[in-house]
């Protein structure tokens, strides 16, 4: 007699959506290089001073741990279990030790004030809530701890570039798992509580997500 798991786990849409995941995974591997090539300077000076505990949400494949410095202690919250052997392949190729934890972005797997610093690359634009997800790195945070990102965010309005944005939304959640290319992140994150929060604008020239943000708020 099968399990209720079991069958769940053979149904056509878990299948496909498990399928869908380990594709993303592998597009993640693979086209992460190439975006690091544009953002790698920035995503050096940005995590130049990291120290204690750093927590990342959504690491994805791993391409920030190259930046990283070699003394911190990381721990990465990662939802998508295909994403976690290529992690664990990249730490082993830097020597690094990782605590990799499955979770999700609105329930982070930390103690109140227990994490120095909390980064984010490209997970914002993704997130079910993003509300409940500045709320969960806030409460992680230990006062004085910063929340480091860089993410790509909607075009400014009216312009041809948001219109395209908004149209394409529905499909690129899609094919994005769940990242929408129009979402003004700016907005939620200086609505979100910290103390002080400092950002600047700049053009990735990439399709569709080229508008990032790159900063950090502070606990």
């Amino acid at each position: 007699m099968m399990t209720v798991n079991q069958i769940i786990e053979n149904s056509p849409n878990h299948i496909c959506t498990d399928f869908g995941k380990r594709f993303f995974a592998w597009m993640m591997a693979q086209s992460s290089g190439t975006y690091d090539k544009i953002v790698g300077d920035r995503k050096r000076s940005l995590f130049a001073n990291l120290q204690g505990k750093v927590l990342e949400i959504g690491p994805v494949t791993g391409p920030n741990l190259p930046y990283y410095p070699k003394d911190i202690q990381w721990i990465g919250i990662e939802p998508n279990p295909h994403m976690h052997s290529y992690l664990q392949k990249q730490a082993e190729k830097l020597g690094l030790t990782i605590d990799l934890r499955i979770g999700n972005a609105e329930w982070l797997d930390a103690e109140d004030n227990s994490i120095d610093t909390v980064v984010s690359t490209l997970v914002l634009c993704s997130v079910p809530n993003i509300d409940y997800t500045l709320q969960a790195i806030l409460r992680v945070l230990k006062p004085g701890g910063r929340f480091l990102f860089i993410e790509h965010v909607a075009a400014p309005q009216g312009t041809l570039l948001r219109k395209l944005q908004s149209a394409i939304s529905p499909i690129w959640e899609v094919i994005g798992d769940g990242c929408h290319p129009d979402r003004e992140t700016w907005i939620a994150l200086e609505n979100a509580g910290f103390t002080n929060i400092s950002y600047e604008r700049f053009d990735a020239q990439l399709p569709i997500i080229s508008p990032h943000i790159i900063g950090v708020a502070t606990k």
